[in-house]
């Protein structure tokens, strides 16, 4: 029997868990939650006519939850790691972008503030998990033995 795909990491709280999907991850659920938040704003119509402004920060914000996912399909931390790191700098391309959205007055201050600090939590989480899954001795399911 084959081991079980599944990835076992720590949260917060210390407690460990178990990923089995991508999707079970608390980094992805948030990920995806300020995608979504990013997408809903950009339908405001100013912004909707700034099309290369408002598909740059909709890709970055996809690219976050596409890494992670994408990372994690890899079955190995090394390369978990690398896309990790992919998706936090998407994470920082998303802040830098709210900046031009927020100076340019196509979100107000409060829009600006709970985007920013949404996608900032994304960013420290993936570097919690980054640090974590560094210092784990576990190596991925594809370095899993047969049993």
């Amino acid at each position: 029997m084959v081991a079980e795909k599944a990835l076992v990491f720590k949260i917060q709280s210390s407690k460990m868990a178990v990923a089995k999907r991508f999707e079970d991850l608390e980094v992805w659920i948030a990920a995806k939650d300020a995608s979504v938040m990013i997408y809903k704003i950009t339908e405001n119509e100013s912004l909707r006519k700034d099309f290369g402004l408002k598909d740059q920060i909709r890709r970055a914000s996809i690219s976050v939850i596409s890494n992670i996912a994408e990372g994690f399909e890899r079955n190995g931390n090394k390369e978990f790691i690398q896309f990790l790191s992919i998706a936090k700098g998407s994470a920082g391309e998303v802040r830098a972008q709210l900046y031009i959205i927020k100076e340019l007055n196509f979100i107000n201050e409060e829009e600006f503030v709970l985007l920013y600090e949404k996608v900032t939590q994304v960013s420290k989480m993936l570097s919690g998990f980054i640090n974590y899954l560094k210092q784990s001795e576990l190596k991925g399911t594809k370095y899993m033995s047969e049993k």
